[in-house]
């Protein structure tokens, strides 16, 4: 069944981000991977191709808010097996650009956002904590306000972005409330009290950087208060579904190229003088599996144009979140064995895609997470 959320402009994006990917991407993408790290320059190049476009013409952007765009650099990432190069750049469009957006005032907007959209200025969000996960309510990172600064003590960990990042728009606790509590506080690199600790060694990913952070009496200035104290949750919340539908976005991207590959593969691989894909326990599973992602295509890109709209409810990106990240494990799992013991190796794709994919059912917040926040919609008790 054909897409119909895209136009010929988003043709066009397309046809240049496959032409960006094979020149600056897929030649030092191993590379990358072994150094635990992607170069600054991927972010100033990626920014020329278009990425960061939704900052205002007046600050260096298009001034184009549509989401579109950004599902396609996700997709054709996917697409050549380079998808965690370009998180980094992804979660700066995706995940951090609404806070930067919506939350700024005059001043910061013109302090941070050219930079930004130039992608010299490389941006991470803070919320995980050791004892904090998908609980903002639970976060304990303190600021406390003395005259016309902050002082921040605490820690973050699984941050993404964590060693390039420039800007760290940091979740903290400014009062006792569970939620009126939390505000949002941008953490520049050059802070003192403000430390990095390892690059975080991970399952997969391992093309982007992931840090553990900490704040020993880190004096932040007042003016890098995003919206009012106090406020932090909200702006979160309000936020999360666009971070989810990404994360959907992305799933239904690897679930689709894990598919192509191994259709690709059993259609050569032969057993006992027949090819793999001739078997009927074959063609049945993939069958199955394709069917399932085509479906759930369907409901993503109805995610997609419903954010475009502004119309995207916490849920209903739960909903995409939680279906998708799991649909994709268990495609690239089915993948895997069809795949045999080559589909265990790591010079396969179908392999790498395999480490790579477990996370997504966790971050953005988890799977149970997700079934929590659409169980509590539908008022059964």
């Amino acid at each position: 069944m054909d897409r119909e959320i895209f136009e010929p402009e988003h043709d066009a994006y397309r046809d240049s981000v496959r032409q960006f990917l094979a020149k600056h991407v897929v030649p030092g993408y191993q590379e990358w991977e072994r150094a635990g790290i992607v170069p600054r320059s991927l972010f100033t190049d990626i920014a020329e191709l278009g990425a960061f476009m939704a900052v205002p013409e007046q600050f260096g952007g298009a001034g184009v808010r549509d989401f579109r765009f950004n599902a396609i650099l996700i997709e054709e990432a996917a697409a050549v097996d380079v998808a965690p190069a370009v998180l980094g750049p992804t979660l700066q469009a995706d995940v951090c650009m609404p806070y930067l957006l919506e939350l700024t005032n005059d001043e910061q907007k013109a302090r941070w956002l050219p930079g930004v959209a130039s992608g010299e200025t490389i941006v991470a969000i803070a919320m995980t904590e050791p004892g904090t996960g998908s609980d903002l309510s639970g976060i304990r990172t303190k600021a406390v306000r003395e005259g016309d600064h902050y002082v921040l003590n605490g820690a973050k960990t699984f941050i993404t972005n964590g060693i390039n990042a420039d800007l760290v728009i940091t979740a903290v606790r400014t009062g006792e409330h569970p939620h009126r509590g939390l505000s949002l506080i941008v953490v520049e690199r050059d802070t003192q009290g403000f430390a990095r600790g390892r690059n975080l060694e991970k399952v997969g990913m391992h093309a982007q950087d992931t840090a553990e952070l900490s704040f020993t009496d880190a004096r932040v200035p007042v003016a890098n208060l995003l919206g009012e104290e106090g406020t932090g949750f909200f702006g979160l919340s309000n936020n999360l579904p666009q971070e989810r539908l990404a994360i959907a976005v992305a799933a239904m991207a690897g679930a689709t190229t894990a598919l192509r590959e191994t259709m690709d593969y059993v259609r050569e691989r032969r057993a006992f003088g027949r090819a793999i894909g001739d078997f009927q326990a074959t063609r049945f599973r993939l069958a199955d599996l394709v069917t399932e992602v085509e479906i759930t295509q369907t409901y993503v890109d109805r995610g997609i144009t419903a954010l475009n709209a502004g119309r995207l409810s916490a849920v209903d990106a739960a909903k995409a979140k939680l279906w998708a990240t799991e649909l994709q494990s268990r495609v690239i799992d089915a993948c895997v064995q069809l795949h045999g013991g080559y589909g265990y190796m790591l010079e396969y794709p179908i392999a790498r895609a395999y480490l790579d994919s477990r996370i997504a059912r966790i971050y953005g917040g988890t799977s149970e997470i997700m079934k929590e926040i659409i169980g509590r919609s539908l008022r059964l008790g």
